[in-house]
């Protein structure tokens, strides 16, 4: 690899994209966070949000935009899993040296297992499954909301507020959680329906960290969910198996909470995760640095 090259990794997520920039000798040189990068609700938002991450970065080495063109990223973005976006984020102008874009599971694959063989149930905003197993990589769900994405912070909040509605009509009886989410749109239902029927993941995943809340204080309501996410988490670790992927890590910001919910058939395959999808995306942007250079 070109010793003057530096080396950007890019995990853009639904909710925040984080970046790092290393030399190439592996040395940090910056670390930044920016806005969402879920190419599927914005691919220029997206990169906007890139750049500002790069930039950053930039900064922090003492380093200026002119040096972008040195830079050898990979994109780890979420949404990139679907063909028409991949395609148009690989076409859109950049001003790195060279860019590769990949999905932030892939990344995530990546830096869990050092590039090995393995799996990643990866639970955030969304959810997905991804796993390399002999050369071959497989993704499972990760479909987006609202026909995909169960067990993922979003899918909590959705179906919280599907809950609350229904207290509303009498179906079901209130809760302090389903009364709490009420109390934020003006105790209205048409509020609720306004908001959130066009609202994007992330607004639903904000409500995640209130059902936590709630479930860790025995609410019925709250406890099934996290009961639910868990058993959806199992169905993407019980395909991956099925794959062939044997180790398994547990991913992302819900990870913690969701964890010791698992049934034991999925509990006996995780493995701690060696790294995450920014170290993994660092691998990725190595990877492609050393092609260019061999190239060369």
């Amino acid at each position: 690899m070109n010793a003057n090259a530096l080396l950007l990794g890019v995990d853009g997520g639904g909710t925040r994209s984080r970046a790092r920039l290393c030399a190439s000798s592996g040395s940090k040189l910056g670390e930044a966070t920016a806005g969402p990068a879920n190419i599927r609700f914005g691919l220029e938002q997206s990169f906007t949000a890139v750049l500002e991450a790069a930039t950053q970065c930039l900064g922090q080495a003492g380093l200026s935009s002119g040096d972008l063109r040195r830079i050898v990223a990979c994109l780890a973005l979420a949404g990139a899993s679907e063909p028409a976006e991949l395609s148009a984020a690989q076409k859109r102008k950049h001003p790195f040296g060279k860019a590769i874009v990949t999905t932030d599971a892939h990344a995530a694959c990546v830096g869990a297992h050092r590039g090995q063989d393995g799996g990643v149930v990866v639970v955030g905003t969304g959810s997905v499954g991804w796993a390399q197993v002999k050369g071959r990589h497989y993704r499972v769900g990760g479909w987006g909301l609202p026909i995909s994405d169960e067990g993922s912070g979003a899918w909590l909040g959705c179906e919280a507020l599907r809950r609350v509605l229904w207290a509303h009509d009498g179906r079901i009886a209130w809760t302090g959680l389903l009364t709490a989410l009420f109390d934020r749109f003006e105790s209205n239902p048409h509020v609720v329906v306004r908001e959130m029927s066009a609202a994007a993941p992330r607004r639903f995943a904000a409500l995640a960290p209130l059902i936590i809340e709630h479930a860790s204080r025995q609410d019925p309501v709250g406890a099934e969910l996290l009961r639910l996410a868990a058993g959806h988490l199992d169905a993407l670790a019980q395909r991956l198996v099925a794959l062939g992927a044997e180790r398994l890590a547990l991913v992302g910001g819900l990870a913690p909470h969701l964890e010791p919910l698992l049934a034991p058939a999925t509990r006996r395959h995780l493995v701690a995760p060696v790294g995450d999808a920014l170290q993994g995306a660092l691998q990725l942007a190595r990877a492609a640095a050393d092609s260019l250079a061999a190239v060369e």
